[in-house]
């Protein structure tokens, strides 16, 4: 993607809740139809710019087979009774189809804009199929087209924040290091460059702007269900974007998926020669754009993942429970899932020297099954 690559990554080391991803595209792209297959409602999905008017939001599991597989080993034998599974979630906030001139107000420009700001990353739905009953605002199928109308209103709108800062503080000898970051990002900007792809600028010290280019993006192209065994073309897509994570849906699909009981829409899913949903892929997508992973938590009350960036420290994993467990952590009994499995149960695990005590320093593994110890 050139100077589009979105690269930069702001979240704080202690990261709790879900992420929260905005579906953002031009009208009629499909994104209102995979949103409805994400959260299996029924937001209006039109043939007509602006179907989606309010932001509509859904919170959606992260696909995590190690969950059941968990559960099973703390299911009591004697009543059958399972542990609850929590998996980790995406939330995503479907935004009405951005057009042309949206930062100058354009269309219903800013006022959904502001529901992009909110966001911790920005998922781009591409057009990439044809189909002449469903019109394009630009009467064509061109997905880099449409992703650099996207891109160039959310730069356009990152230079108006700029400016209105610099304007504040370009006087104020107090401020001089903002300053100096502001008229780099400007001059990045002024170039076409979304700000993720630039590493020398300080994103603490531009974070309070919540620019959307500095935001981590993922792409979702929307094809024809033929396109999904297209291999050329899906490699063609993910090439328009590299190194930004992305995935290759067909919206009309997921959506027949999410009406079917599991087994019949894994049956289809095999016919149609797919390992996973596109939604499943998206969600996994979102977690890499983030950079974030999922711990896990094991007991015959409950089985979890939890979220947290990678690279964060057992504390800050356990912060992520409870601010109580960071504050008051003392150590950390840790054991791989694939030892945990292995093993059979916990006490197994920790016979065969399977269990490790870890302490402040240690960083977290996405196959970590965790117990913290700590002090109220």
């Amino acid at each position: 993607m050139g100077k589009h690559a979105v690269i930069a990554i702001f979240l704080p080391k202690r990261y709790s809740g879900s992420m929260k991803i905005a579906i953002v595209g031009l009208p009629n792209v499909g994104k209102s139809t995979l949103f409805n297959a994400l959260t299996r409602s029924q937001v209006l999905a039109a043939n007509y710019p602006f179907a989606t008017i309010e932001p509509n939001v859904g919170i959606v599991p992260v696909p995590d087979a190690r969950l059941a597989k968990l559960a099973a080993l703390y299911t009591d034998p004697g009543s059958g009774r399972a542990p609850k599974i929590v998996p980790a979630t995406v939330t995503f906030v479907d935004v009405a189809g951005l057009v042309r001139g949206a930062s100058e107000g354009q269309g219903l420009g800013n006022q959904f804009l502001a529901h992009i700001r909110e966001c911790d990353a920005v998922c781009q739905v591409v057009r990439a199929f044809d189909d002449d009953n469903v019109t394009h605002v630009d009467d064509r199928v061109n997905p880099l087209a449409d992703i650099q109308t996207i891109n160039t209103e959310l730069i356009l709108a990152d230079l108006q924040a700029v400016d209105r800062r610099l304007a504040k503080v370009r006087k104020d000898a107090a401020q001089r290091r903002l300053v100096a970051e502001l008229e780099k990002a400007r001059a990045a900007l002024d170039a076409g460059e979304l700000l993720g792809s630039r590493r020398d600028l300080d994103t603490e010290m531009l974070r309070e702007l919540q620019l959307f280019t500095l935001k981590p993006f993922v792409f979702a192209f929307n094809v024809s269900e033929a396109g999904l065994s297209d291999a050329p073309r899906r490699a063609e897509l993910a090439a328009l974007v590299s190194p930004a994570p992305s995935v290759v849906v067909c919206a009309k699909v997921e959506a027949s998926l999410s009406e079917l009981p599991p087994d019949e829409a894994s049956e289809l899913l095999r016919e149609l020669g797919q390992e996973e949903s596109g939604l499943d892929a998206l969600a996994r997508a979102g977690q890499q754009a983030l950079r974030l992973q999922s711990f896990l938590t094991a007991g015959p009350k409950e089985v979890r993942a939890w979220t947290i960036p990678i690279g964060a420290t057992a504390p800050q994993a356990a912060g992520a429970i409870h601010t109580d467990f960071e504050r008051g952590f003392i150590r950390a009994e840790v054991v791989g899932y694939g030892d945990l499995l292995a093993a059979g149960s916990l006490a197994a695990a920790r016979a065969g020297g399977k269990v490790r005590s870890e302490g402040r320093d240690y960083v977290m593994r996405p196959d970590d099954v965790v117990e913290f110890r700590f002090n109220v």
